[in-house]
């Protein structure tokens, strides 16, 4: 906890004010090359890009935002037991930026050939996806140290945290969005890059007021700040890992495909194997057992919510580019510009949302968290069942009113702010007290199963069509199944809120 009980930003401990800003320049770097990737993928050589099918290019986005969200359960265990989550969120953040510097030189084709552009394409994405593992959970696990459990300020906390992702979120399209397109690719992830930079330079200079939170295990509780062989130590971290990634990337070309999915199978095994010990050691009694359940059930569910949501970035980023009236005048709207959407409508209404819930709170008619999941979901499907409308208006290669998706994106945001926030909330409120990184590793594993499903659903919409010859559409789809899975939580929540043993 920190020391300093004294509510200076918004109501809440001053310490959120400084997670707040680090992680809107995070997220700023990371949506922002999100926003232009698959774009940038089926670009032409000409145009710095790799000429890729659409499919091909979903694959790899679903691959990357997938394990973005895997490695934080190595991140979260490094924290938990030997880093902290201070140095931890340093490593990250350095890390990710040297990422995207890669992603950079990777678009410019009048200085390297395209298969040494090929490897600091897939090295930047690997290096990135580690450093975000790194990053992650421990920033998210620090806003939960600032309040006691059941500290009534605690879920608009992490209301007001998830405004600072969005505001980045908002940001990102808009300028990396505008310079990828319209510019240059290259200058697109340059300015990601420089967003990583940012916040992790502002992490630094606002540490003080963290108080003693997120310092490595072990160390004396009056130590606020890190220490010289803390640094050295980060310094180690950062350089050694982007070396590993970028030989591991060469490396792993000159591998028979039928031996890298052997070496997959084994990782994974061995991951889960591992994950599993560590919950089991660190769980004890009936109690934190039946918590740690709901941890693991609610985040099931959450695939569904995640592989109908992250379609932002494949099948409706290809509706923007190709469906969607985007000329004003002689302008014309860079595509990427419609993923932020999403985030501006959680910048407005997540206060609301934060309000709703104290409010309702009040008169003993607040949703328990696993309702208010139902609630998301259902929101979701409606969105879809929507974008199914617009996808037939757009038949026959007629262009469609920017206002469909904006409705779409608004219920999805709707949903969002059901389950996003109040499941990062979820998670530091039942974990064991030694496992809260770890835990939070767990959920974000849910986004990542989520997040490469989603860059599956195209595919499996055709191979259901070319198997049983009938029409299928992607959004229908998606509608039919997030409904279903959203009956059957609302049909469950009773039951999981006792197994949350009293937690709110």
């Amino acid at each position: 906890m920190n020391n300093d009980k004294k509510a200076t930003f918004l109501g809440h401990p001053i310490g959120l004010s400084s997670l707040f800003a680090t992680e809107l320049w995070e997220r700023f770097s990371y949506y922002g090359m999100r926003a232009i990737l698959v774009y940038f993928l089926t670009a032409t050589f000409v145009n710095g890009g790799f000429e890729m099918a659409e499919l091909e290019a979903f694959t790899i986005y679903g691959i990357f935002t997938a394990l973005v969200y895997i490695t934080p359960i190595i991140g979260g265990i490094l924290a938990d037991k030997v880093l902290g989550q201070r140095k931890t969120i340093y490593i990250g953040g350095f890390t990710m930026a040297i990422g995207q510097f890669m992603l950079s030189f990777s678009a410019m084709n009048e200085l390297f050939s395209i298969e040494f552009r090929e490897t600091l394409l897939f090295a930047g994405l690997g290096i990135l996806i580690l450093g975000n593992g790194f990053f992650k959970p421990n920033i998210s696990t620090l806003v939960g140290e600032l309040y006691d459990n059941n500290d009534p300020r605690k879920d608009g906390g992490f209301t007001i945290f998830y405004m600072g992702i969005n505001i980045g979120a908002f940001l990102a399209p808009l300028v990396a969005g505008e310079l990828g397109e319209n510019v240059a690719w290259k200058y697109g992830f340059l300015s990601a890059a420089v967003g990583m930079l940012i916040g992790t330079v502002w992490f630094l200079l606002r540490s003080h007021t963290l108080g003693n939170i997120g310092m490595p295990p072990k160390v004396k509780t009056q130590r606020v700040r890190l220490m010289i062989k803390d640094w050295l130590h980060i310094l180690i971290f950062v350089v050694s890992m982007s070396a590993l990634v970028f030989t591991f990337i060469w490396g792993w070309a000159q591998i028979e495909s039928n031996i890298q999915s052997v070496v997959i199978q084994v990782v994974a095994v061995v991951g889960v194997s591992y994950l599993l010990y560590n919950i089991i050691k660190g769980t004890n009694g009936k109690t934190e057992w039946s918590r740690v359940g709901v941890i693991v059930m609610l985040a099931v569910f959450n695939i569904f919510f995640w592989s109908g949501f992250e379609q932002a970035g494949t099948t409706l980023s290809i509706f923007a580019r190709d469906n969607t009236m985007r000329t004003i005048g002689n302008w014309t709207i860079a595509a990427s510009w419609f993923q932020s959407l999403n985030p501006i409508f959680i910048v407005l209404f997540a206060p609301l949302f934060s309000l709703l819930w104290v409010k309702l709170d009040k008169r003993k008619l607040n949703p328990s968290t696993p309702m208010k999941f139902g609630w998301g979901m259902l929101l979701l499907s409606v969105g879809f069942v929507i974008m199914a409308f617009a996808e037939k208006q757009a038949g026959n290669g007629n262009l469609v009113s920017p206002m469909w998706l904006t409705m779409v994106f608004l219920l999805h945001t709707f949903g969002e702010l059901c389950l996003s926030p109040i499941g990062l909330s979820m998670v530091t409120k039942l974990s064991p007290a030694k496992l809260v990184s770890t835990m939070m590793g767990v959920w974000m594993g849910s986004f990542a199963a989520g997040n490469y499903v989603a860059s599956q659903m195209k595919a499996i919409s055709l191979n259901i069509e070319n198997t049983f010859n009938i029409e299928v559409s992607v959004f229908w789809f998606i509608a039919i199944e997030t409904a279903i899975a959203a009956v059957i939580l609302m049909l469950l929540a009773p039951w999981l809120k006792k197994m949350m043993k009293g937690i709110k």
